[in-house]
């Protein structure tokens, strides 16, 4: 992940390794020095049954295996060519003692790396805690976000573009709903994207298609003339959301996009579609992340269906207005959970699954990972789909943020695959209102 020159070193907050227990694996052959004290905070997270406490396990169990090698504290070797080294927290000289107070955790943390800079080390203070990387700077200690890229929300892959062609082309396309394409390398063009075909010099004149890898060209996007459940999409990016959600070929779908864009009714809809209407999957799962994930449950009073609710309602919203649309059939949601073609669940408990011939829907994945979302998807059995929803923008653990989080990180590393399809949807369709408030609030 960073690579230098000359040897740093490298100082590691609590919140890294819960976020990443193999952080310590990623800073190349530089040095690695983690002070006592954060052994002691992620101790105290080894018992949950949650992501830290997974994470807290694993990362003791990487460094009990380290341990074999040597000293911790003189430092051992790691496979990457850096060094590792534990031990107790280093002070820093007397004229710091009335800006740090070393009662607190994050200041012995600060404290440490301060310390290891007076003694001649190049040090930088890895961590995910705002609040310390401006404590840091004010010491004059370098300080980073632990995976944060120099890019921007808008930088990362939208899912469509604008590709101008000849009227030939164009007139070829909608004659034999193919169009042959060999530059998708050389203009970057990944597998399922969507392009807007626009005539050169016409911008009345366009169609909307998918590149296949493999039938080497644009296909137009499936049908729709009937609507699917009831609702029919209002925009180009509700299209291209439905064309990917409706694609047999197509087993990981990524939405992203704003409050009132219709990520997850549309998922919803072409969920039911599938499942009950074409019958290609026996189950629609609908689930949502917990916040924090894996939290316990007994605070809420109530059996779990009790419990649940107040998480799972924006889903059951979705179902009551999906099923006031559809005239195709007199049932309910409830007579499709009871006949088990319908589930909706929290996250909590994937861990261990194996999920075959479904249709599963994760809502809210901004709120994930990039650890949890790759748990979520390695659970896929044979014939599922997974489609992950959400809005990078509307964070709510600590830790994550628009761009480190598993919905951004997922969107990003696999967009090559010829499995995976994803659309950025920008234009609100809740209301008039929302859309305002989506902008100016």
């Amino acid at each position: 992940m960073w690579r230098f020159l000359l040897k740093k070193t490298f100082v590691l907050d609590t919140n890294v390794i819960l976020f990443d227990p193999t952080a310590i694996f990623q800073f190349a052959d530089n040095n690695v020095f983690i002070p006592l004290v954060v052994v002691e905070e992620v101790d105290r997270f080894k018992k949950d049954q949650n992501e830290n406490g997974r994470n807290a396990r694993h990362f003791s169990r990487l460094v009990d295996d380290l341990r074999k090698q040597g000293s911790l504290t003189k430092g051992v070797s790691l496979d990457n060519g850096g060094q590792l080294i534990i031990t107790v927290d280093k002070k820093v000289k007397d004229k710091y003692d009335k800006v740090i107070d070393l009662k607190v955790n994050d200041n012995l943390i600060l404290s440490s790396a301060l310390a290891l800079k007076e003694e001649g080390e190049d040090v930088i203070l890895i961590t995910k805690d705002i609040n310390l990387r401006l404590k840091a700077d004010i010491l004059g200690v370098d300080a980073e976000d632990y995976g944060k890229k120099n890019i921007s929300l808008d930088e990362i892959y939208h899912g469509h573009r604008v590709l101008e062609v000849d009227a030939s082309e164009l007139s070829e396309f909608e004659k034999n709903r193919h169009l042959p394409f060999e530059d998708a390398d050389e203009q970057e063009i990944y597998p399922n994207e969507y392009l807007i075909l626009q005539e050169k010099g016409n911008e009345r004149k366009r169609a909307l298609g998918r590149y296949s890898l493999s039938k080497k060209g644009i296909v137009p996007l499936i049908p729709m003339r009937e609507g699917i459940w009831g609702i029919y999409p209002k925009n180009m990016e509700q299209q291209f959301a439905l064309d990917a959600l409706l694609n047999d070929d197509v087993k990981l779908v990524t939405l992203v996009g704003k409050a009132g864009t219709g990520k997850t009714l549309l998922a919803i809809a072409a969920g039911l579609e599938m499942t009950i209407n074409q019958e290609k999957y026996s189950r629609l799962l609908v689930s949502r992340p917990v916040q924090p994930m894996g939290k316990d449950l007994g605070f809420l009073p109530g059996d779990v269906n009790e419990k649940l609710a107040p998480w799972m309602q924006p889903i059951f919203d979705n179902m009551d207005f999906l099923f006031n649309q559809h005239k195709g059939g007199n049932s309910s949601y409830d007579d499709l959970i009871e006949h088990g073609l319908l589930h909706v669940e929290p996250l909590t408990y994937i861990r261990g699954r194996s999920i075959p011939g479904q249709y599963l829907i994760v809502d809210e994945a901004q709120n994930l990972s990039p650890h949890e979302v790759k748990t979520i998807i390695t659970r896929a059995g044979e014939g599922t789909k997974i489609i992950l929803t959400g809005d990078p923008q509307q964070i709510d653990s600590p830790y994550l943020d628009e761009i480190n989080n598993g919905l951004s990180y997922c969107v990003e590393r696999l967009k090559v695959e010829d499995i995976v399809a994803h659309t950025t949807l920008k234009v609100g369709e809740r209301s008039a209102l929302s859309e305002v408030a989506s902008k100016l609030l």
